[in-house]
């Protein structure tokens, strides 16, 4: 296992977590996948971990925080990280897919309740 492998296993508590509220989009083998090709990027710290992806609308390139969990006071310093480097990356905003929680933990951050998704599970017929 190399080393971004070995980091991805020692944060897959935190992620999996995530992915557990994440609707069932991806696996953990999904992330590692998008980070291995670069359309994710991995935040590990050392009591939790988010990862990333810049979505390009139209009018505007967002980079979208997709996955975070863990510590939360860590994951407020890991966003002014993630900020800069949106920045660098000429993006026009942030935001944040997650529970209801996020909203009040980023506020003092900027962050403001924008949409609400909800989702219904269908069965495909086979």
């Amino acid at each position: 296992m190399d080393e971004l492998g070995e980091e991805l296993a020692r944060c897959s508590k935190w992620l999996q977590a995530a992915l557990d509220h994440a609707g069932g989009t991806h696996t953990l083998e999904d992330v590692e996948e998008g980070v291995r090709n670069g359309t994710l990027f991995f935040w590990p710290g050392h009591n939790s971990a988010a990862v990333t992806e810049v979505i390009e609308y139209p009018k505007r390139r967002v980079f979208h925080i997709f996955l975070a969990g863990g510590d939360l006071e860590e994951l407020s310093i890991m966003e002014e990280s993630a900020t800069a480097f949106a920045k660098h990356l000429g993006c026009q905003g942030m935001s944040i897919a997650g529970r209801r929680g996020w909203v009040k933990a980023f506020k003092d951050k900027g962050y403001k309740e924008y949409l609400t998704t909800v989702i219904k599970p269908l069965e495909v017929d086979e």
